[in-house]
């Protein structure tokens, strides 16, 4: 039995250390399924956040694809997804340093070949058209820098394409998930409009092709300006499906006889908001059987789904965040995380129901004395309303906190902003709370998972709605006499990283915070920001120029006399989202005003940090700007950072 040692909280010596979490964690993507084999993608923060193709064959075999330096990614609405697909016997890929489409075949020894010229072209979201010997996809020209880019639906010959690819579908702002039928006369695609995000509105368009591949004619079958199509799919039998939120929720649907049909009518979440392309949340089986996964009360849950009786069984399993479902007869291939397991690849046996591990995005062998567990919360929010977030306590067996002594809080907000926080084990959770911190992972106004209502609570109110939440969810906390009111900080990125420079200038309820590549100059986001948000903003804030007004009004630059607390910025410096002037700027007017503040950079890294010394030099430096404002002692030495204004404004001997 161990000895119990007595420390304050945020001085617990932990065995999660910032390089545990990068030594032993990938990021898992995008699953694909040939024969009796399985493909994925695999983020690699020890190579220098190379993505690489993983494939794993019948007998257990488990090889790179990909080779080095090949990087899988693509740059399509800067966020990408849909970066290659998997046919027999070859793979096609973008590679993310020339953004060209290679192709490889799995034969030994053989190189990738591109098959796009060198041009400013962008791809993503790619089917095959075995018939037409070609590649069908969308396409993102920026050939005109002057302009905004130009997205159409293209094909490519994948023997060599030296004009880049054919134009199918053009015309509109853009486009995604081109699926051709099975006997490949029909294709079907999503497109949409500015201001529109697809999350709230989309058009889902079938068009009839001819013999060389050209659309003759087309219909849209669902979807408009209020209507958000996800994930269309055509099933083994020739029959168009698809995600759809007609009634407030994100069900699904299926074309015949000239209508929607609803097949599994619930107030739960099939569908999720398009960040990225290739996202699935269902699959089918067979002609009569898919396997979906769905959100209902903050939980993700898997489900067989008939088609012929349109039946939804459940299909019971220990994880609560289901994501990337693949099926084929007999099985079903998932991403899958829990509160004790992190993000895993996992196989289903649909007869026997067992689950088995393929490959986690860690291998840390943690202790479970270390390991903190969520406990999922509702607490009221302004107008009456309830918000939600998950609350892990401080967790760590060697260690107690000396009697009467309430923890620090660290209050995360989440990205998107309409991205949601779930129960997955993630050690950089766990790197907290081991050390005695509070964490409270806030699924504000504005979140997936809660139906169209939920998500819409953020219109005209970003800046406003995230904050009240993550403010009230704060202070239920304190209410409740589980964390200490005067060490209460936030942190989050992106928009997230908005949400948390908004709640310290414009509220009083922290007393530190992290902005990761954060938004702090809204004017700024709005004229300098690439095509797919460039007007997000519209629905979010209000039109630009016109309302002018509200995004000066709600933008933390301009009211930096109000802050009165410490504040870290981190910051990738070939960042296309969020440019570092933002944060440079933010960081300068913290400066000016005497409070204490850094600001960290980091070359070669964009939007997200995906490198391991990125990864593990944000996480120390954000503990040590905590230690020293907070006024506490860390149990390990971390490479500090430099703090600027600390010993003038003494703030941490305020706050003891």
């Amino acid at each position: 039995m161990t000895e119990l040692h007595t420390a304050p909280y945020g001085a617990w010596k932990s065995p999660i250390t910032s390089d545990l979490i990068v030594a032993a964690s990938i990021g898992l993507g995008k699953i694909a399924i040939a024969g009796d084999d399985i493909y994925w993608l695999e983020n690699r923060p020890s190579e220098r956040g190379r993505s690489v193709l993983v494939h794993r064959s019948a007998d257990g075999r488990q090889v790179d694809v990909t080779p080095p330096p090949f990087n899988v990614r693509t740059r399509v609405h800067e966020y990408g997804g849909g970066e290659g697909l998997v046919a027999a016997g070859e793979v096609f890929f973008v590679h993310f340093a020339d953004q060209r489409v290679y192709r490889l075949t799995e034969d030994a020894g053989a190189e990738p070949r591109p098959i796009t010229p060198e041009l400013p072209l962008r791809y993503a979201d790619f089917v095959l058209d075995r018939g037409r010997n070609r590649l069908i996809c969308i396409r993102e020209d920026h050939s005109m820098p002057a302009h905004q880019a130009v997205n159409t639906v293209v094909s490519l010959d994948v023997a060599g394409d030296p004009a880049g690819g054919r134009v199918l579908v053009s015309g509109n702002d853009f486009y995604a998930s081109p699926r051709l039928s099975p006997d490949g006369t029909r294709l079907a695609w999503l497109t949409w409009h500015h201001p529109n995000m697809p999350w709230d509105g989309t058009e889902l368009w079938v068009g009839e092709l001819d013999a060389a591949g050209a659309i003759r004619s087309a219909e849209q079958v669902a979807g408009g300006p209020a209507e958000s199509i996800f994930q269309p799919e055509w099933s083994p039998a020739g029959v168009l499906y698809f995600v759809s939120d007609r009634t407030g929720w994100w069900n699904l649907y299926r074309w015949q006889r000239g209508q929607a049909e609803p097949l599994a009518e619930l107030e739960a979440e099939f569908g999720l908001p398009q960040w990225v392309f290739g996202m699935s949340t269902y699959a089918f089986e067979s002609a009569e059987r898919i396997i979906c996964a769905y959100t209902q009360g903050g939980a993700d849950r898997l489900a067989l789904l008939d088609t012929v009786t349109r039946t939804l069984t459940p299909i019971e399993t220990p994880y609560t965040e289901i994501s990337g479902v693949r099926a084929a007869r007999g099985r079903a291939y998932f991403l899958g995380g829990s509160p004790t397991a992190p993000d895993s690849l996992i196989a289903l046996d649909l007869e026997t129901r067992r689950c088995d591990v393929l490959r986690r995005a860690s291998d840390a062998a943690v202790d479970a004395g270390y390991l903190s567990r969520p406990r999922t919360i509702e607490f009221p929010t302004e107008g009456g309303l309830t918000a939600f977030g998950h609350f892990y306590p401080p967790c760590n067996r060697d260690f107690a906190a000396p009697a009467g002594d309430k923890p620090p809080l660290l209050v995360l907000s989440h990205g998107g902003p309409t991205g949601n926080s779930t129960t997955t084990l993630h050690l950089d959770i766990q790197y907290w709370t081991s050390r005695g911190f509070a964490v409270l992972d806030v699924n504000y106004g504005g979140s997936t998972g809660y139906g169209r209502a939920y998500r819409e609570r953020l219109n005209g109110a970003w800046g406003v709605v995230d904050v009240d939440d993550c403010v009230n969810g704060a202070a239920y906390l304190v209410g409740r006499g589980e964390v200490d009111s005067a060490r209460l900080a936030i942190r989050g990125g992106s928009a997230g990283g908005y949400t948390t420079l908004c709640a310290l200038t414009f509220r009083d309820a922290f007393r530190a915070g992290a902005s990761h590549y954060g938004i702090g100059d809204l004017e700024g986001l709005a004229q300098d920001t690439h095509k797919f948000e460039s007007r997000y903003l519209d629905r979010m804030v209000g039109p630009y120029p016109e309302r002018r007004d509200l995004y000066v009004a709600r933008s933390p630059i301009h009211f930096t006399e109000r802050l009165a607390c410490p504040v870290i910025f981190f910051q990738g410096l070939d960042d296309q989202v969020v440019p570092p002037s933002q944060s440079e700027a933010m960081f300068q007017a913290v400066r000016a005003k005497g409070l204490p503040t850094a600001y960290v950079t980091f070359e070669g890294e964009g939007h997200g940090f995906r490198r391991a010394e990125a990864i593990k030099r944000a996480l120390d430096a954000e503990l040590y700007f905590y230690a020293r404002v907070f006024g506490f002692a860390l149990a390990d030495p971390v490479e500090p950072v430099a703090i600027e204004n600390l010993e003038d404004a003494d703030f941490a001997d305020e706050r003891k």
